[in-house]
C-alpha cells in the first residue's frame, strides 16, 4: 500500500514559526505533524510513501529519512497551482490499478485506517461542519456521493471533505487532473483535487463517504493548539521531576531541563527546551527553546526562541483589583 502526502505548502497562517520551518515540522505532543502521520501510517502497514515536497523541502525530507525506513519517493513542487496541480506531479510514483491513500500533511487524523480503506470502492473522509462553505463539500444520495464541490457559496450538504482519500485506481484520479490541467480548470484560482475526484464521479467511478470524527487540524495556531491537547489526553508522558509540579496531561522530553516550575495541563516541552520559575499551560515549547520566569497560556514557542518575563512586586489594599497583561 502507498500514501501519498503532500506537504509543499508554505504554511502562512502559522508565521513567523513558518518562516524557518515548514509547518509539517512543527512540534505538536512531543512529536512534528508529519512524524504523527507516518506513525500512523506505519502501523497501519503502509510501507511505501510518495511526499511531495516544496517549500523548504530538504529539511522535511532529512527528518524522513533518519526516522522511517519505509520506501519514500520525494517529489519536489516549487510552484503552487493547487493540490490538484501536486498531485498530479507525482503520478510517475503510482500504479494504474494499485489502490492509494492520500492523507493531507498538515491534518491529523484519529481513525481506524483498515476500516477506511476496507471498501471496493473510492472513499471520501467527509465530516459535518457547522461552516461548510470554508470547505470541499461532498452531496450524498443512498450512500454515494453524487457531486463534490469546493468551497460552494450556498452548499447544498454540511459534509466537509476533510482530507483522507482512498483511491482504488489511481490513473483514473491522474487523468481527471491532468485534464483540469491541459483544459486549466481551475477554482479560486488554483487546480484543486476536489475537482478532479468530481471529473471522476463524472466518468462512472464509484465514491462512497466515510465519517471522520477524529479530524485534528493544525493549520492556524488555535487548532494547533487544539490537537496538542487531544494528542496528550491519548498519550502524556513526564518523569518525576525534582522541583517541579506536574499537571497532566503534559509530554515533557527528558532531554529537557526544568526548575522551579509548573508544568501543565496540556503542555508541551520539547528536547532541548529549558524552562526556570515558570507556569506553562495549554502551550507548545519547542525544541531548544528557553523560558524564564514567565507565566504562558494558549501560547506556542518556537525553536531555539528565547522568552524571559519578570515577577511583580505590589503592595494593593483592600478591596482592590489589578490585572498583569
Amino acid at each position: 500500500m502507498r500514501a501519498v502526502i503532500p506537504v509543499a505548502g508554505v504554511g502562512s497562517r502559522l508565521r513567523p514559526h513558518t518562516y524557518t520551518l515548514p509547518k509539517v515540522l512543527l512540534n505538536v505532543a512531543g512529536k512534528p505533524i508529519i512524524g504523527h502521520i507516518m506513525d500512523k501510517l506505519v502501523e497501519e502497514g503502509v510501507d511505501e510513501a510518495t511526499i511531495i515536497i516544496g517549500y523548504l523541502g530538504d529539511m522535511i525530507r532529512e527528518y524522513i529519512q533518519s526516522h522511517y525506513s519505509i520506501s519514500v519517493d520525494f517529489v519536489e513542487r516549487e510552484e503552487r497551482k493547487g493540490l490538484g496541480d501536486a498531485l498530479y506531479a507525482a503520478r510517475e510514483t503510482l500504479k494504474d490499478t494499485e489502490p492509494a491513500l492520500i492523507i493531507l500533511g498538515d491534518t491529523i487524523f484519529d481513525v481506524d485506517l483498515s476500516s477506511f480503506m476496507a471498501s471496493d470502492s473510492n472513499v471520501i473522509g467527509v465530516k459535518a461542519v457547522d461552516d461548510p462553505c470554508r470547505f470541499g463539500v461532498a452531496e450524498v444520495t443512498d450512500g454515494i456521493i453524487t457531486k463534490l464541490i469546493e468551497k460552494p457559496e450556498k452548499p447544498l450538504s454540511n459534509l466537509a471533505v476533510v482530507g483522507l482519500y482512498y483511491v482504488q485506481r489511481p490513473g483514473v484520479l491522474m487523468r481527471s487532473l491532468g485534464e483540469l490541467i491541459n483544459r486549466d480548470l481551475r477554482t479560486g484560482g488554483e487546480f484543486q483535487l476536489t475537482d478532479g475526484l468530481q471529473l471522476m464521479i463524472e466518468k462512472g467511478e464509484q465514491l462512497i463517504p466515510y465519517t471522520v470524527d477524529g479530524w485534528y487540524d493544525c493549520g492556524k495556531p488555535e487548532t494547533l493548539l487544539s490537537t496538542n491537547r487531544f494528542l496528550l489526553e491519548k498519550c502524556s508522558l513526564s518523569d518525576h521531576l525534582e522541583s517541579v509540579v506536574v499537571v497532566p496531561p503534559v509530554f515533557i522530553s527528558p532531554d529537557s531541563k526544568i526548575v522551579n516550575s509548573v508544568i501543565g495541563p496540556y503542555a508541551t516541552i520539547a528536547a532541548g527546551a529549558e524552562v526556570e520559575n515558570s507556569l506553562i499551560r495549554d502551550s507548545i515549547v519547542s525544541e531548544g527553546a528557553r523560558v524564564r520566569c514567565a507565566l504562558l497560556d494558549s501560547s506556542i514557542v518556537g525553536n531555539h526562541a528565547v522568552v524571559n518575563g519578570s515577577y511583580k512586586r505590589i503592595n494593593i489594599g483592600d478591596s482592590s483589583e489589578i490585572d498583569f497583561y
